[in-house]
């Protein structure tokens, strides 16, 4: 997401009075812009399923169990990496130069991965696409609110929000058509030729694209950034050959180094990543955070091996499991429109309702993916992005209400960044946590059991501690001139 608060888009509504009609931005002046965006969010949105639909293909040919939370972390250490500098790059540079630049590391990691003799290369093109991919969705909320006049930015942001439904059904789709009829190394290449495509189409469409005129300078959040990926590695390692020592000196150096860039951060002034207060309870702002961070690490595990339990344990095929884990996204959207016309002074019950759902969704997939049915398994699957959709809207709104001055875009901003390190930490701790059950290739069916048992269940702290966070954030008293739904 971006970081500069000057690249949110405009989503101020159209006049009063006044409809926009879908007409308007289908012409010939809006539509080559629309298609940018939109395939932009689709390289970004639909990879993660494609993935999760080919994992065991990919295990079976090249090996590397143990480094399988890999693929989901390091993705999400590039992404947080670019997103977290690709508005300030579009300021400096435009939009032309990064997002096509963005598009072409996407498509050499596509590539890297479609030719990885091994589990290591492949994680080295993961990490690329990660920052591929994290580039391109961050330039796409920036492309909207540059490319679009105001009146056109809420029909251009329903297509972004629409691209990622439509990928939670295609990706597995896609991905298990190429693992059944072709291989799963084809439909990289399908990728990384869709990313090229998506390069040439940005040069040609924003070759008129006028050079900032002041362009602000450069500075890079390097030292920051550097210490998440190295925390996040660190946690991630203490699940190569989990050993009580080691492991526990790798999982104090990971939590150092992230409170490290936190620290560093809150010292930044104007140039900070996140809002003053990040993640203290005392403060509902931080206490939202709090609870985000606390959350998305906790609930990661799912997607980091529920895609290999379902084929291995239940016999499902790819394309089946990538349906079941598309229901995470499906439960998201379907209950996000329907409570999308909650007045405010529902927002803390809603919130509060939401992440009990969320929080519940743990114990259950503990009970239902190492015993099955998979129905049972979607059923909890689509309960959980259900949590995740009935309050997120409602979380951003009650948070921006209590940002300090100057603060309410920083902490919009923080919310998506925050969301992706509690799943890249919290997909390397699911790693120690499978890889110390006993993970392994040729591992049998019992094993495997306890493997789905404990990496459900060792987040389980995590998740409490998100609940106490989320009672810090929705008793708050409202803050004065807040709305309604920021009184607890």
């Amino acid at each position: 997401m971006p970081t500069d608060p000057d690249s949110s888009p405009d989503t101020s509504p159209a006049p009063s009075g006044t409809h926009v009609r879908w007409s308007e931005i289908l012409t010939r002046e809006h539509a080559p812009s629309l298609a940018l965006v939109a395939l932009a969010v689709w390289l970004h949105a639909a990879t993660t399923l494609l993935l999760a639909t080919m994992i065991d293909s990919i295990l079976r040919d090249i090996g590397g169990e143990r480094l399988v939370a890999w693929t989901v972390a390091i993705y999400l250490v590039g992404s947080i990496a670019a997103g977290s500098v690709a508005g300030l790059a579009a300021g400096r540079f435009g939009l032309r130069r990064p997002m096509a630049g963005a598009a072409m590391v996407f498509a050499a990691g596509c590539v890297l991965n479609a030719v990885a003799p091994s589990m290591p290369v492949l994680l080295v093109g993961r990490l690329m696409e990660g920052i591929g991919g994290g580039g391109l969705m961050a330039l796409a909320f920036v492309a909207v609110g540059k490319l679009f006049p105001p009146r056109l930015t809420a029909r251009a942001l329903a297509v972004v929000s629409t691209l990622w439904g439509v990928s939670a059904l295609l990706g597995p789709l896609t991905g298990g058509l190429f693992v059944a009829y072709a291989d799963w190394r084809w439909g990289l290449w399908a990728f990384a030729a869709q990313a090229a495509a998506l390069a040439v189409w940005i040069a040609l469409v924003l070759r008129r694209e006028p050079r900032p005129a002041a362009p602000p300078p450069l500075r890079l959040p390097l030292e920051r950034l550097a210490l998440i990926a190295g925390g996040v590695g660190l946690i991630a390692a203490a699940g190569l050959d989990p050993a009580p020592l080691r492991s526990s000196l790798c999982l104090a150096g990971g939590a150092a180094a992230l409170w490290g860039a936190l620290r560093i951060d809150a010292r930044r002034g104007e140039g900070r990543l996140f809002p003053a207060r990040a993640f203290r309870p005392s403060d509902p702002a931080g206490a939202a955070l709090l609870m985000v961070l606390c959350m998305s690490f906790a609930l990661v595990s799912f997607n980091a091996f529920a895609p290999v339990m379902l084929m291995r344990l239940h016999g499902l095929p790819p394309m089946a499991a990538g349906y079941v884990m598309a229901a995470v996204p499906a439960g998201w959207s379907t209950t996000a429109v329907l409570a999308s016309s909650l007045p405010p002074r529902h927002d803390p019950r809603a919130i509060a309702i939401g992440m009990c759902l969320v929080a519940l969704s743990l114990p259950l997939l503990a009970l239902t993916v190492p015993s099955g049915p998979p129905a049972a398994v979607a059923l909890v699957a689509a309960m959980e992005g259900a949590g995740f959709g009935l309050c997120w809207t409602f979380l951003l709104r009650r948070a921006r209400a209590f940002a300090g001055p100057g603060d309410a875009p920083r902490v919009a901003a923080a919310i998506p960044t925050t969301q992706q390190l509690g799943f890249a930490s919290g997909a390397a701790f699911a790693g120690l946590a499978g890889n110390a059950a006993g993970f392994a290739a040729g591992a049998d069916a019992e094993t495997l059991r306890v493997v789905a048992r404990t990496v459900y269940l060792a987040p389980l702290p995590a998740a409490a501690l998100g609940l106490w966070a989320m009672s810090r954030f929705v008793r708050a008293p409202a803050p004065v001139g807040a709305p309604d739904g920021s009184r607890g």
